[in-house]
């Protein structure tokens, strides 16, 4: 994984967990939960979003209940990576484990809807090519991009023991 390029979707502070992954759909398919990601706060957001395309937020993105289903939302909608000023420790942690790049980027402020963004995860450099101006933050180690590409935590888990158990 080398660069993430996509449309900035952006949202303000404290968007939780709640408005990702709304309960009256727990019991259904994530699938359609997915259909309902975000829509509280922008309606249109499941049905519009891109594949690549990147999430920008305020601080205490992901605030709330632990819910494992905020993120794998926005995975199954294809989110290609989170930016925000900060983050809901365990939103930040289980989105990470399913696979999306997770990065803390203070400038969120700065960013437009729409804005076409270009993230290198490993260097923490982040383009926006709509603005000509690109910012530099704390990049994700190596092992974590390796687990993001693998697909999340348990793809990752299941290819090591894989690996181990061919030699």
């Amino acid at each position: 994984m080398t660069q993430i390029g996509g449309a900035a979707w952006v949202f303000g502070d404290g968007v939780d967990t709640d408005v990702m992954a709304p309960g009256l759909y727990f019991k259904a398919s994530m699938d359609v939960m997915a259909r309902h990601c975000m829509e509280a706060i922008d309606p249109e957001f499941a049905a519009r979003i891109v594949p690549g395309d990147i999430v920008v937020a305020g601080r205490n993105f992901g605030v709330g209940s632990a819910r494992e289903q905020a993120p794998m939302a926005l995975q199954h909608l294809g989110v290609g990576a989170i930016l925000a000023e900060s983050y809901g420790r365990i939103f930040y942690r289980n989105a990470l484990n399913f696979g999306i790049p997770t990065l803390v980027f203070p400038q969120a402020g700065e960013i437009a809807a729409g804005d076409r963004l270009c993230i290198d995860p490993l260097a923490g450099r982040i383009e926006n090519r709509t603005q000509a101006r690109t910012y530099t933050v704390a990049g994700l180690p190596e092992h974590l991009l390796a687990m993001i590409a693998a697909g999340g935590l348990m793809p990752y888990l299941k290819q090591r023991i894989a690996a181990r158990g061919a030699s």
